[in-house]
């Protein structure tokens, strides 16, 4: 099957607190996030290498951001794919929150 008729599916794993890219089935990308009162903190990102250079990662961000503004968060991208991701598409800045020396501290804890 070539990688344009390959089903993707992106959805929202809650009980792992992360968005995860779906193809043919097999989870082949996540974005992880921890939440923070309003905020959602995105920490971490990656893609399987099996499924590299198909725009997954950046598939899969646009829905978790999209998700987010949904929900009536806010994101917080210490995740650097999530806040290069950011700088690129600015129909998510008014959505967007600083990534502070207080979130890193309270993500360290909540990643022990």
């Amino acid at each position: 099957m070539s990688e344009s008729s390959a089903v993707r599916i992106v959805q929202r794993a809650d009980a792992e607190r992360l968005y995860e890219i779906l193809v043919d089935g097999r989870r082949a990308g996540l974005t992880a996030y921890r939440d923070r009162g309003a905020q959602r903190v995105f920490f971490h990102t990656e893609v399987d290498d099996a499924f590299a250079g198909q725009g997954l990662g950046a598939e899969l961000v646009r829905w978790a951001l999209v998700d987010v503004r949904e929900s009536g968060k806010r994101i917080v991208p210490v995740c650097p794919y999530v806040a290069t991701y950011l700088k690129r598409h600015d129909e998510f800045a008014d959505i967007a929150d600083p990534v502070t020396s207080d979130v890193l501290r309270w993500l360290e804890e909540e990643l022990r």
